[in-house]
């Protein structure tokens, strides 16, 4: 009996240091960098598509997408096995014009953050 209580204890006061730790952490990831940097000039006919984060982010639940005029135009499907604060992607150039890097990340405790990058592809 007095070991049941006391790995009751030990369970206890593990389930309260742990909780505030989880909440002090969980907050939308930010975007510290990409690559097409905004307004860049795309050439050729392959790309590839990198947006950085301030932390983890979830590879399997984020997106990335080519848009223009507000529709989808490519969908891209991240690297699952990328830097765990980086989504990658790479992808054909679309034809010339004016597009946007649409990403959605979803950070590694489920919040969501989104973003765009526009870029210009000339031929």
């Amino acid at each position: 009996m007095i070991q049941f209580r006391r790995r009751l204890l030990a369970l206890s006061l593990a389930a309260a240091v742990s909780v505030p730790l989880v909440m002090a952490t969980a907050r939308p990831v930010h975007m510290t960098g990409s690559q097409p940097k905004a307004e860049a000039i795309l050439h050729g006919d392959h790309a590839e598509y990198v947006v950085r984060f301030d932390g983890p982010v979830n590879h399997y639940a984020s997106r990335l997408e080519i848009t223009q005029d507000g529709r989808v135009v490519q969908a891209l499907r991240p690297l699952e096995d990328s830097a765990v604060d980086v989504l990658f992607a790479a992808g054909p150039v679309p034809a010339a014009g004016h597009y946007a890097l649409h990403w959605t990340a979803v950070s590694a405790d489920g919040d969501t953050s989104s973003g765009e990058i526009p870029f210009v592809v000339r031929p």
